[in-house]
């Protein structure tokens, strides 16, 4: 018989001697933890405790076994002489691993000098129907471990603590934004016109208001109207959903800090950047310091930074000017062996040759600033130079954790280039972006000169817990459909 009809047999039976196998509560007086770190003030106290039960060591009249809360595991010990027989033999037959039961008794030592709790009451909290994954030795299989986060939770305790450190890094971030007089908004999740970024959206249909809607993917327009509106400093850590391909990096739905500062610019935000990175960086892990895919990211600022075109050029042996000769560009990328799976012009051209040639060797926090306009419809031109503007990029571990700009505020300009962007979506380019009358108006009521930032808070935790894959650091990431 499989171990699951086994243990419905016991339910039943539970069931039939009056015994509730799901109860509603049970008062605790202290973690396990609590127990191990404070013992001994606690040596010969009586404790209340539960959790899972992980292991089960039968001895005759006296048995062993070690529960399992958030906080650690803890042995505890059932003698016949201190619960009775009723409830020892209850424990021997009814009692499994997998199964959250909860005990008072008196904390001591073993003579091996392990704190157990002797128990003087045992109850059964909630009974487990299937047996722990693979006898408690650990799941291994990848897809079984993002597919069933719960048994990976169970299997690889361990594994709690990366997103105990991602609740951390998102708390410290908060802190640090607000001890510089930013306030955190909220903005919608569902949008008539996507905007914010250049990707493809996810699509969908509002039944009462008769109208296709959109998820977000960014924040930022909606953001910008509180600029608009007399906002001055303003943050929103979001969830953003991108209709793109999955990867170690990418991920459909994730999370992103992004934030407005009203009369700064985007050297402003350079500064502004480095100090909130590297201080969370800094109080979660003690140091600048973080191991990486074997590499030791040093978070110290300054960071190193570089032009956009200076990094290209030099990748490239190139004029980046070049590259607006499609025939040019086409024939580069077939020279290097480069594929191009978007439209074929010049912005997505060069994306994708910085990504290939550039962004793999930036492993250390590193700033690139000054882009090209084509690439950032919603970015201020420089003044002398209006082929570019005023936009950077921090890479680290070779992956680009944040983006940021000064905004451009200027309703003609803004108009032109959405115009533009709409062409681009007619010849094809679903990254482009849509062209957005409302926000056009918003800017014409007159928006303060202002610079804006955007973290990716899932590759900043996997680069802080030494994760490379954005799977290990999203508790349920989106993965293919399993094939049967």
């Amino acid at each position: 018989m499989e171990e699951r009809e086994i243990r419905l047999k016991k339910l039943e039976e539970l069931r039939n001697l009056g015994e509730d196998p799901y109860k509603t509560k049970f008062e605790r007086t202290h973690s396990l933890k609590e127990i191990k770190d404070n013992y001994s003030s606690l040596e010969g106290k009586s404790v209340r405790v539960a959790g899972r039960v992980i292991s089960k060591r039968l001895h005759g009249k006296a048995s062993f076994s070690t529960i399992r809360d958030f906080s650690d595991t803890l042995q505890i010990y059932i003698r016949f002489d201190n619960v009775g027989e009723e409830t020892y033999k209850f424990f021997k037959k009814f009692v499994d691993p997998g199964d959250f039961i909860g005990v008072e008794g008196e904390v001591f030592k073993t003579h091996t000098g392990e704190i157990t709790i002797n128990v003087k009451k045992l109850i059964l909290l909630s009974k487990s129907i299937r047996p722990l994954p693979e006898k408690y030795h650990g799941i291994k299989d990848v897809e079984v471990r993002y597919r069933k986060r719960y048994l990976d939770l169970i299997a690889n305790p361990e594994v709690k603590e990366i997103f105990i450190t991602r609740s951390r890094l998102i708390k410290t971030m908060r802190e640090i934004l607000e001890s510089f007089d930013f306030i955190e908004v909220e903005t919608p999740m569902l949008q008539p016109i996507p905007g914010g970024a250049t990707a493809k959206p996810f699509a969908t249909y509002h039944n009462a208001l008769d109208m296709n809607l959109y998820l977000r993917i960014a924040p930022e327009l909606y953001l910008k109207r509180l600029i608009v509106g007399g906002f001055e400093r303003i943050f929103e850590i979001n969830r953003n959903f991108r209709n793109e391909g999955i990867s170690t990096v990418h991920n459909p739905e994730f999370t992103m800090l992004e934030l407005y500062w009203a009369y700064a610019d985007y050297k402003d935000m350079m500064d502004l950047t480095e100090k909130v990175i590297s201080e969370t960086v800094k109080r979660i892990k003690g140091d600048y310091v973080c191991e990486f895919k074997g590499e030791k990211i040093d978070f110290s600022p300054p960071w190193k930074r570089f032009t956009y075109k200076e990094l290209f050029e030099k990748a490239t042996g190139e004029n980046i000017e070049k590259f607006k000769d499609i025939d040019f560009a086409l024939s580069y990328l077939k020279k290097e062996g480069i594929e191009l799976t978007r439209k074929p012009n010049f912005k997505n051209i060069v994306d994708e040759i910085f990504k290939e040639k550039v962004e793999s060797n930036l492993i250390q926090p590193t700033i690139i600033y000054d882009f090209p306009v084509e690439m950032s419809p919603l970015a201020k031109r420089k003044k002398d130079e209006p082929d570019w503007v005023e936009r950077f990029e921090v890479f680290v571990g070779g992956m680009e954790i944040a983006n940021a700009f000064s905004e451009l505020n200027d309703p003609v300009d803004q108009k032109e280039r959405f115009l533009a962007q709409a062409k681009e979506k007619a010849k094809g380019d679903e990254e482009a972006h849509f062209f957005d009358a409302d926000y056009i108006e918003a800017l014409e009521h007159g928006m303060p000169p202002t610079a804006g930032l955007g973290i990716g808070i899932d590759r900043l935790v996997m680069i802080v817990s030494g994760k490379d894959s954005i799977r290990e650091v999203i508790l349920f990431p989106q993965l293919r459909k399993r094939e049967e």
